[in-house]
């Protein structure tokens, strides 16, 4: 067999730089080191990469993880049966509950270290609805003055995982969920506090790091101070000049950066089944 190279390598982005498609490659096989590191470097640039036309199996998608770095660790939800660092996101056709992650948030901020990158491997993609919307909280935070920029650059964001995932929690409560088994616990009212400006690791660039599922507050201010300017940065990251609805498609592997985005599932193919399975790679201490 041919090892690949960085050479058979394409990276195509988006009008804007924000998202970008990677071809050329076959993830079923293994990825040296000059393949890696483009890799990574694109990622770091663009945030989202898709990689379309690539069926993969249990073994190749955690191997795939693993270029990346070590397995994040997914709270919260049950896996697969002997697949630890898989989840299935899956929703029957006659499932009434919203779509898992049905809005807008970062994977796992509430962690001490949240998650690198969310890694998604589409297995049945509806006919209509169910892509997801991506924003982008480097564009995001660019965009504002820098007066804005200067009052919010030492502020500390409070991160949990309770409003969901806690024994009061909205999954706690709610009904006619069938492809997925949460697992509410009383661990997911503990709270991290984070900066809510973050430095990206490679890149040096800033990012918004809030979401309105996993962020309660802002250290040291009042619950109405807090309502009122993480609604104003809700509001201006998530407008469309920031965002990317990601269409998928069968065997369509797609990863994005936690560190820097938001991203939103949406509904739209009720009576469908749609069925992903999900890895996350293991991040560091936000700064």
């Amino acid at each position: 067999m041919v090892a690949m190279s960085a050479a058979e390598l394409k990276v195509v982005p988006r009008e804007g730089g924000f998202g970008a498609e990677v071809t050329g490659i076959d993830l079923r096989r293994s990825l040296p080191g000059n393949v890696v590191e483009p890799l990574e470097e694109a990622f770091a640039r663009h945030g989202v990469l898709w990689f379309p036309d690539q069926p993969l199996d249990h073994d190749q998608l955690e191997a795939f993880t693993l270029n990346f770095g070590e397995f994040g660790e997914d709270p919260y939800v049950a896996p697969l049966a002997a697949r630890p660092h898989i989840l299935e996101v899956r929703r029957e056709p006659d499932e009434t509950a919203s779509p898992f992650g049905a809005a807008w948030h970062s994977d796992w901020s509430f962690q001490a270290t949240p998650p690198k990158a969310t890694i998604l491997h589409a297995k049945v993609v509806p006919p209509t609805g169910g892509d997801t919307l991506y924003a982008d909280g480097v564009a995001a935070y660019e965009a504002l003055s820098p007066a804005f920029r200067a009052m919010i650059a030492s502020l500390r964001a409070l991160h949990s995982a309770g409003r969901p995932y806690g024994e009061a929690g909205f999954y706690a409560k709610e009904e006619g969920r069938k492809g997925m088994t949460i697992l509410p616990s009383a661990n997911a009212d503990q709270v991290w506090p984070h900066p809510l400006v973050r430095t990206q690791q490679r890149t040096g660039a800033r990012a918004l790091f809030v979401n309105p599922i996993y962020t309660i507050g802002i250290e040291g201010f009042t619950s109405e101070e807090s309502i009122a300017l993480l609604g104003y940065l809700y509001r201006h990251m998530t407008q469309d000049r920031f965002v990317y609805r990601h269409q998928w498609a069968p065997n369509m592997l797609t990863m994005w950066d936690n560190r820097r985005l938001l991203h939103n599932a949406t509904g739209g193919y009720d009576g469908c089944l749609r069925l992903m399975h999900r890895t996350t790679v293991a991040g560091e201490v936000p700064i």
